[in-house]
This record gives structure tokens, C-alpha cells and sequence, in this order.
């Protein structure tokens, strides 16, 4: 990337012509007249405006076109809306010109990029309708979201030219947002450099340590897999396939993924890089060209049966393509190899805009799919956007299992998902009336969880009706919103009857039936609103004598109003207003002293770990680590409620809670030696030490209280050294 000052004319033509080179092999001479049009009138409106960084703003526009040519694959229309899409305002572009000179799709797409952008994301109270208005326009036009994603691309590859503040807050919203939507619409190359970097910033120690380690190995690693790749070119030459046959490393990110999932530490990670087979195939024969691949290289390494993934001939909801199997190779070393077609690998690593190019090919429908159902879902107002990124989250994040209908009509599901799923799938009516079902011939609950093959038949019922704890039982963003807009108008019924309730003995009590009565009753028994008040008087859990008795009380000796709930700008004064007795070693928002805070249980913040604050409405403020695993969720949800926060020396002793995973072989008095270590060497108080073994193994959590990060190191390093032990690591 551009590093910072002043750009010279030669420079922003150097970058232009560099977007002219990625746009020429797929543009007609009127695409690019009309690209060099975008670019000559944006560089004259960003001479007006001030430098970002030392950089003019047409860098910034020339950068993110680029990605969206070059790593996405869009055409002209999308590339001339990207250069105009940051000048749009007073005394500057306005959407009328831009479609008299450019056309009405590219004012369309340039309309929809502002709309996102104007959200300030920060003075929102959550990410609700930042998120809702993606989505919308994701329905509407596809490629205004993946213009946005470039968008976030460039930032991120020059995320460190913004304050450690703002890097926080830029890599917990791309973690949020950003980087399962480029997942679900295929774009992995992106994905995984979003994630890499997003685990620099948020997860720094975790982040370099994998990176050092690969590093040190890198020089064995190139070997190994040249020598691994050799006796496959030499067999695909001889059988006549075309293909290009490399080796590469997984993504940082991955791997640490691996590790959390799996529970082991980097050396015990056997999948570290994949071998990618690209074979040069005509569209009629790639699925037997890929076959005849994995048949050479299960030729000449043995195979993991269990580990064979077919996605040619059932592909990935986001249009994926690939045979994945792992083979072990003589000495133990494990090896995934993945095998597709140039067709299947552009539309692996540039997604949506691929699935385009190929329309109409088989194995292309998921994607339409997908946006089928975004949309089916959008035509509910109910829906609640947050659902939709907790899908897409849940894509990323799980696999997808493939099940039938007793028609043997496929259905795609992210792991995990039951019976009611499947039914909401279907229809509406069938999710609401399903009782049950029979999978692969046998009875079983709606909450039972499907598996890859599984033929479903739902069982349905008319006296079935939905329950809150169905809510429980599902995974997918359909079936949530569904069962909520169908619990919300039973809810809605049963308050009207309840408030009919209340009026008749508000009358007979000689009491008005009045907003200043109602509210009195909702502050008394902290309802959120009328409505939840109503439902339980109708429901009966709540007693009407008890309500009467609240507003006699009242009339004997007022009761101060509840305050309302907290609002976005009530924050600083929440803040300001929690003195008490606290000690001095933490700092909040360098302003204040004394705050009443507590840490959170979530991630044990120990004195040296990077922190910040998080305003709660009822018990101050809690301190979280920077990487603790809620930190990303509060601050691009809630970031109005994140404070500063940073430890400070002061003169008494404090002990901290830090909790140990410890591993290794189970030797005679591993758990003395440990112990020893820890409560005789550096003298640190134990609170708990437990310990399970296994086939000669051991692991075990030991909770320690210590001083400070530094005194935790120090106590790890001692461990590590005890015979017997394989791994120290801390653990929230």
C-alpha cells in the first residue's frame, strides 16, 4: 500500500494507470473512456478538499477501485461508481449529473454506497440499523455491499495510520460485519486477510506468536512441500491434465481458529498449509478431471476417509467448488490437498463476481438462493437485522450440512440445525404446525439436530403452536424471525385483554386509568414497557392486589420516577456520577477517580493487559481485556457506552485472578512439582487446581491470584520448565 505524504501528480497517475492495466481485459473502449471520465472529474473535486493522512483523497478512491477490479472482478459500472461515490455533496457532485454524464444504474449504486456510508456508526446505540440498511441493499443491488467490503479492505491494510483507539474500534466492526458478509458472498481471499488483520489488532500476542512460528519453519515447510508436489505433476503430465500444483499456508487466523476449536497448541495443529490442485479443464469435463485428480493423488499417499469433501457435486450455498482430502505421507505429516477447475477457483477467491461471469453453469444456484431468501425475509418488518449478521457469523464460523426432503430435494443448513429449521425452510405454516418429524424413517422432536444425508418428513399438527423456548431450538435467521413476529402478536393479544383488565379494576378502585398511574406500575416492577405489564396481568403473574397496594402506597408517600433507561448521551453522566471508595490502580477515561467498576468475569483482566471500560446501566462499569472474547460485540455494538481505561501503579499490593491451562505427560508427581512451582518458588496463592487425565496424557486448570501480566510470565515460564509439561497458557 501508499505510504504517507504528499502524492505527486506522477504518483496518482501511476495509480491510475495500474487500474486502467486490471480493467483493460475485461472493458470495451467506451468502458474505459467512461472510467477515465470518473477519474479526470474526481481528481479535480479531490484537489478542493484536505489531505487524509497525508493523502489526497483520489489515492483513497484509485485504491479501493482497484480492489474492486482486480480482487473482486466487477465491471466498468461498479469501478466508475467506486471514483465518484466520495464526491457526492455541496459544491460537489449531486446524483442528477452523475446520472445524466454517467447513466442511471452507476447513480443508483453510487446512491447506495452514501446511504450505507452516512450511518455514523458510533452514535447509534447498537449496530442494529447500520446492519439493516446493508442488508437492504444487498436485497436490492449486491454489488453496492461489495464495494463497500473493498472499502473496508483498504482500510484495514492501512489500519495502523489510525489511533490504537480507533484501530479497536475499526477491527471489532470489520469482525462484526464486514468479514462474514465477504464469507457468505465467497470472497475468502479477502476474508482471510480481513481476519489476519483483525487478529493483529485484537489479538496481538496469540497473532505473533503463530507468526514466529511459521516463520521458523518456513524454510522446512517449502521443502517438504516441494518434495510433496513432485511425484503429483509428474503422474497429472503423464495422464495428460493440465494443472498448476502449489502449496501455501493457511491464514493466521485459521489456524488459531484450529487451535481454540481443537483445544492444542500450534506444533499439534496437523493441517498448517494445503495443497491446491488448478487444472486447466473444458466445462464438460471438469467434474471427471477432478476426480481423476484425486484418484492420482490417493495413488500415491494414503487417504483420511473420514476427511474426503465433496463440494462439486453438492457445492457450498456461496457457489463454492472443490474436492478436499487429507493424505498422510510417510513419517505422519498430514496434508490437505484441494482440487478444482480455473473456473472453480476464480470463483472461490472473488465470489459473487465470478458466480456472475459463470451464470447458468450448475452448482451456481446457491448464491441466488441466498439472496432469494435475504430478500423473502426483508418483506417482513419484522426482521431483525442483528439475526441476519448472527447467520452470516454462524456461516463462517460452522459447516454446512446437506439434508432431503422425502421428495429428495436438497436443503442446505449451517451445522446444527434441527428439525425446526428444516420445517420453517419449507414454509411458514409447516415451521408453526411441526410437531416433530421422522428422519431417515425413525420419530424424533423438533429439537432434534440434522445431520449430512438425513432424509426429513415433518410430522405437523393443528393444535401445535409456537413457544418461546422454540427459540432455543433453532439456528438460522428465518425460523428466529419468524417464531418472534408469531410470539410478538400473541403477545400483542394477550396485552390488549390484560390492559382491559386493568382499566375495569383501575375503575372499581376509584383509580384514573391515566399515563401517570400506568408508569407508576412499570417503574414499581421494572417492566421494560406497557405492554410486558398488560401481558402478565392477562397471564396472571402478576397480582392486581399487589398493583393496587403500589398505588395506594403512592398516595401515602410518593414514589420517586425510575430513571428512563439509559440513553446515548445519559453515558457521560452515568460515568461521571459513579464515584465510590475504589482503589487507584485504574485510570478511567483519564478524567476521572475513584469510578465504581468491577472487572469482568469473562476475561480476568490482570494489571499490565491492554483494557478499556464498558458503561453498564446497572453496575457501573465493567473492565474488559482488549481481546477478551464480548470485546468486538460491545464495541461495534455499543461503542457510545466504551470508555478509556489504563492501569496505574499505586502503593498497595494487588492480586489478580488469572486462570492457567496446563498439559503435558502424566508423570509421577507432575502435580506436586507444579505445585511446588507455584506456591513454594514464586510463592503465588493458589485458589484452585484441577486436573484430568487421559491415556498417559494430562490437562488440567489451575486459578492463580498474581500481581501483574509480567509476575503471570514469569510464573509461566517456571512451568513450562517442569518435566513432564508440554503447554502453559492462559485461558479466560
Amino acid at each position: 500500500m501508499v505510504g504517507t505524504g504528499t502524492i505527486d501528480q506522477k504518483e496518482t497517475q501511476k495509480l491510475y494507470r495500474a487500474l486502467l492495466r486490471n480493467c483493460k481485459p475485461n472493458s470495451t473502449k467506451e468502458d474505459l473512456a467512461q472510467i477515465r471520465k470518473a477519474f479526470t472529474l474526481s481528481k479535480s473535486f479531490s484537489d478542493k478538499l484536505p489531505e487524509s493522512f497525508g493523502l489526497p483523497e483520489i489515492t483513497h478512491s484509485l485504491a479501493v477501485a482497484r480492489i474492486v477490479a482486480q480482487e473482486i472482478s466487477l465491471a466498468n459500472t461498479s469501478i466508475t461508481a467506486t471514483l465518484l461515490s466520495n464526491y457526492i455533496g455541496d459544491d460537489q457532485l449531486d446524483l442528477a449529473f452523475v446520472e445524466k454524464e454517467f447513466g442511471k444504474k452507476v447513480a443508483e449504486i453510487v446512491d447506495g454506497i452514501i446511504k450505507i456510508s452516512g450511518i455514523k456508526t458510533d452514535k447509534t446505540s447498537t449496530q442494529g440499523e447500520n446492519l439493516r440498511n446493508l442488508i437492504l441493499t444487498l436485497a436490492k443491488d449486491v454489488r453496492v455491499v461489495l464495494i463497500k467490503i473493498a472499502e473496508r479492505m483498504y482500510v484495514m491494510r492501512n489500519i495502523d495510520l489510525y489511533s490504537e483507539s480507533e484501530r479497536i474500534k475499526i477491527a471489532s466492526e470489520t469482525k462484526y460485519i464486514y468479514s462474514p458478509l465477504a464469507h457468505r458472498l465467497g470472497l475468502y481471499n479477502l476474508m482471510s486477510e480481513m481476519e489476519d488483520i483483525i487478529m493483529r489488532i485484537l489479538e496481538p500476542d496469540e497473532y505473533f506468536s503463530i507468526l514466529k512460528q511459521l516463520q521458523a519453519t518456513k524454510a522446512k515447510r517449502n521443502k517438504f512441500i516441494k518434495e510433496f508436489i513432485g511425484p503429483i505433476e509428474e503422474e497429472l503430465l503423464k495422464q495428460g491434465l493440465k494443472a498448476e500444483v502449489k502449496g501455501r499456508p493457511k491464514a493466521i487466523s485459521s489456524i488459531w481458529r484450529k487451535m481454540k476449536k481443537q483445544k492444542v497448541d500450534f506444533a499439534e495443529v496437523y493441517d498448517k498449509f494445503a495443497i491446491r490442485i488448478i487444472l486447466n479443464s473444458k466445462h464438460n469435463k471438469e467434474k471427471s478431471d477432478c476426480w481423476r485428480a484425486y484418484s492420482i493423488v490417493t495413488d500415491i499417499y494414503k487417504p483420511n476417509p473420514n476427511r474426503l469433501r465433496d463440494w462439486i457435486s453438492v457445492p457450498k450455498s456461496t457457489g463454492y467448488e472443490s474436492l478436499h482430502t487429507t493424505v498422510i505421507v510417510p513419517g505422519g505429516e498430514w496434508v490437505e490437498v484441494q482440487i478444482r477447475t480455473e473456473r472453480m477457483n476464480e470463483i472461490a477467491e472473488k465470489g459473487l463476481a465470478a458466480h456472475w461471469k459463470y451464470k447458468g453453469i450448475k452448482g451456481e444456484a446457491g448464491v441466488d438462493e441466498w439472496l432469494a431468501k435475504i430478500r423473502d425475509l426483508l418483506e417482513n418488518p419484522e426482521t431483525d437485522a442483528l439475526n441476519l449478521i448472527d447467520d452470516l457469523k454462524l456461516s463462517l464460523e460452522n459447516k454446512e450440512i446437506f439434508v432431503f426432503t422425502p421428495n429428495g430435494d436438497l436443503k442446505k443448513f449451517s451445522e446444527g440445525a434441527t428439525v425446526l429449521d428444516f420445517a420453517f425452510d419449507i414454509h411458514t405454516n409447516v415451521g408453526l404446525s411441526c410437531a416433530g418429524a421422522k428422519v431417515n424413517g425413525k420419530n424424533v422432536p423438533i429439537r432434534y439436530q440434522l445431520s449430512n444425508g438425513d432424509k426429513v418428513e415433518i410430522i405437523r399438527s393443528k393444535n401445535q403452536k409456537a413457544k418461546l423456548d422454540w427459540l432455543n431450538y433453532v439456528v438460522s435467521s428465518k425460523a428466529k424471525s419468524k417464531i418472534k413476529q408469531v410470539l410478538k402478536e400473541a403477545k400483542l393479544k394477550e396485552a390488549e385483554n390484560g390492559k382491559d383488565i386493568l382499566r375495569r379494576r383501575l375503575k372499581n378502585w376509584k383509580f384514573e386509568f391515566n399515563d401517570p398511574n400506568v408508569r407508576k406500575i412499570i417503574h414499581h416492577y421494572k417492566y421494560k414497557d406497557a405492554i410486558d405489564l398488560y401481558y402478565d396481568i392477562c397471564t396472571e403473574k402478576l397480582d392486581l392486589l399487589q398493583i393496587k397496594e403500589v398505588l395506594v402506597a403512592d398516595l401515602v408517600k410518593p414514589e420517586q420516577a425510575k430513571p428512563h433507561p439509559m440513553e446515548e448521551a445519559s453515558v457521560e453522566k452515568i460515568v461521571r456520577g459513579a464515584m465510590a471508595d475504589a482503589d487507584d490502580f485504574l485510570v478511567i477515561d483519564d478524567k476521572l477517580s475513584g469510578v465504581d467498576y468491577r472487572l469482568g468475569k469473562c476475561c480476568n483482566p490482570i494489571f499490565g493487559d491492554e483494557i478499556f471500560g464498558f458503561v453498564t446501566i446497572s453496575t457501573g462499569i465493567t473492565i474488559h481485556r482488549i481481546n477478551c472474547p464480548n470485546a468486538h460485540d460491545l464495541i461495534s455494538r455499543y461503542g457510545y457506552r466504551v470508555v478509556k481505561a489504563r492501569w496505574s501503579r499505586s502503593e498497595k499490593e494487588h492480586q489478580f485472578l488469572a486462570t492457567l491451562r496446563i498439559s503435558g505427560v502424566d508423570d509421577l508427581g507432575i502435580v506436586s512439582n507444579i505445585s511446588e512451582v507455584i506456591s513454594k518458588d514464586l510463592k503465588v496463592n493458589m485458589r484452585s487446581f484441577n486436573m484430568d487425565t487421559s491415556d498417559g496424557l494430562f490437562e488440567g486448570t489451575v486459578n492463580v491470584f498474581i500481581q501483574d501480566t509480567d509476575h503471570l510470565d514469569v510464573l509461566q515460564r517456571k512451568l513450562a520448565k517442569v518435566k513432564g509439561v508440554s503447554s502453559v497458557r492462559r485461558i479466560d
